[in-house]
């Protein structure tokens, strides 16, 4: 083993973690950090032109392009689940929308016996994470490496949503990420001038010019390296090519990647790697729900019944609506004088929909009659589309796409097979329990009540789904089965909290229950899902972390 192959921290994924992580520990010019990503370097210009998410969310050159298994809650269907293969991670492919969650949530997950992670604990991570186009204030920071932006221009569609929103008892905000999340307006996005501001850019890009950070892209992670139960390494296959994956989410064979490799670790572990994979390496390791690994012919080193289960995901409904008037973003795609405005746009202002993304608006709002706070969201596009970044329709058309926030239901994520070339069994169980089909209705109503607002009516020329067919409660849960899909955020796989027996994997400080030198620092360890986006609680969860390490090592 060469002197190159030892370092004092080995963070596996570069995501949205990943980059924060490997950033922050390398501000110490005495610690070496080795970052591994599957994917390649993020040199792709649909990365960071935000519309280029439609180009990337089925590009499996930076796309794992996961399938899971059969749903019965979806009428046996699989579903997508894109997931980011590059520098960034799902940082570098999402819709860029900056949304920390409820405040409730943090709460909540302290109350759970994880001390540290109420929210008075975790705003002051939020804040040091961010660079806010508007300024610091109590709530958000102004001089952090991740840039939010605000959406430069007003858009009449959007405005008749915000202002129909208000018709059904929903006020205006400016601020999803302040003292109250409830509200109907403009998302704020993780852009600078018009272009994508991912984990990578943001942290992961000044950090690359310090000496004592080695980042290997095309690296496949196998399996984490234990001496008993202590974390001393991974063990990875570095290759020119990098994994692939085709729609079905099959992983091209590793042997034809190059050598394998050991890299040593003289401090922690640290997995990054999502709440697909970093279950998946655990288990892999011999980390995981004793029965599975006897069954997969993998020597179990701990039992750790929790790794793989509490499997969360928000399940997105999206309710399709053609316009009256030509001012959708269909519109300008359909001839090339409308393209050519929204190239010029971007080349001249940085503004239009190249700047945009996908998704402008928005709503947090209560669906069903006995909710305290927000239970559903809103991302409201001026474009329609069979699926999230498919094709646009023929006609003018927009979409409010509608999620419950905090489903009940619980899936799991479990290794088929020994190989890490083949994906884990991802079985979300969406629509199991009571709650989640009473909310996915009232969902659904509530679209359609704001559609229905005199405020918005005149632009609706027609539902086109659901369809006015669906009159009722059964009729639409159908529509929920046959048509949902996930809105990119698998979440809880690696769950924090005090008890192994219970289903924890990581204590409060993010170590691995029963093993040293090893955490775990993604959506992975959410106990619960945050009320919104995944991608700014994933940071500010990794700057905390970070900083734990940093403790823990004086």
């Amino acid at each position: 083993m060469s002197s190159e192959e030892e370092y004092d921290h080995i963070v596996v994924g570069a995501g949205s973690a990943g980059c924060v992580m490997a950033a922050r520990l390398s501000e110490d010019p005495a610690t070496r950090v080795l970052l591994l990503e599957a994917g390649p370097p993020d040199t792709s210009p649909w990365i960071h032109l935000p519309i280029g998410y439609g180009k990337t969310m089925w590009d499996p050159a930076v796309n794992w392009c996961f399938h899971t298994e059969p749903d019965p809650g979806m009428n046996g269907r699989r579903i997508y689940w894109p997931r980011g293969k590059t520098l960034g991670g799902s940082s570098s492919i999402n819709g860029l929308i900056y949304i920390r969650g409820q405040r409730e949530d943090f709460d909540a997950w302290a109350a759970r016996g994880n001390p540290g992670w109420g929210y008075d604990d975790v705003l002051p991570y939020f804040r040091r994470s961010e660079c806010n186009q508007r300024g610091a204030d109590a709530w958000h920071g102004g001089a952090g490496p991740l840039r939010v932006s605000d959406i430069g221009a007003k858009h009449e569609l959007i405005e008749a949503f915000i202002e129909g929103a208000a018709q059904c008892g929903v006020p205006r905000t400016d601020d999803f990420n302040g003292a109250r999340q409830e509200g109907a307006g403009y998302y704020q996005l993780t852009t600078s001038r018009g272009l994508r501001w991912s984990a990578a850019r943001a942290y992961l890009r000044p950090a690359r010019r310090r000496p004592n950070l080695t980042v290997h892209t095309h690296a496949m992670a196998g399996a984490v390296l234990l001496a008993g139960r202590r974390a001393r390494g991974v063990r990875y296959r570095l290759g020119g090519r990098g994994a692939s994956a085709g729609r079905g989410g099959h992983l091209g064979h590793l042997g034809a990647l190059g050598d394998e490799r050991e890299a040593r670790c003289r401090g922690e572990v640290v997995l990054c790697a999502g709440a697909i994979q970093s279950p998946q390496l655990l288990q892999l390791s011999g980390l995981g729900p004793a029965a599975l690994l006897r069954d997969k012919g993998i020597e179990l080193v701990h039992e750790l019944p929790g790794v793989g289960e509490n499997l969360q995901d928000h399940l997105q409904l999206r309710v399709i609506l053609e316009c009256s008037k030509p001012i959708t973003t269909n519109d300008q795609l359909r001839s090339w004088w409308g393209q050519a405005r929204i190239g010029l746009q971007w080349l001249l202002a940085r503004r239009g929909p190249l700047a945009v993304g996908i998704n402008q608006g928005g709503c947090f709002m209560r669906a069903l009659p006995e909710s305290s706070r927000p239970d559903i969201q809103f991302h409201v596009a001026t474009l329609s589309a069979d699926m999230a970044g498919g094709e646009v329709h023929p006609f003018s058309g927009f979409t409010m796409s509608v999620c419950q926030l905090r489903p009940s239901s619980r899936g799991h994520v479990r290794i088929k097979s020994a190989d890490v070339n083949e994906p884990p069994a991802m079985v979300p169980n969406y629509l199991s329990t009571e709650l989640d089909r009473r909310t996915a209705v009232a969902a659904v109503k509530a679209a359609r009540a704001i559609a229905a607002a005199p405020a918005l009516a005149p632009y609706v020329r027609r539902e086109v789904k659901p369809g006015p067919a669906a009159t009722d409660d059964a009729a639409l849960l159908e529509f929920c089965r046959d048509q949902g899909a996930t809105i990119f955020h698998p979440s809880g796989t690696c769950a924090m909290g005090p008890e192994p027996a219970a289903g924890a994997v990581v204590d409060a400080r993010l170590r691995v229950h029963g093993v040293s030198g090893l955490r775990v620092v993604d959506c992975s360890v959410m106990p619960t899902l945050v009320s919104g986006n995944t991608h700014a609680a994933v940071v500010m969860m990794a700057e905390k972390a970070a900083e734990m390490m940093r403790e823990d090592a004086r």
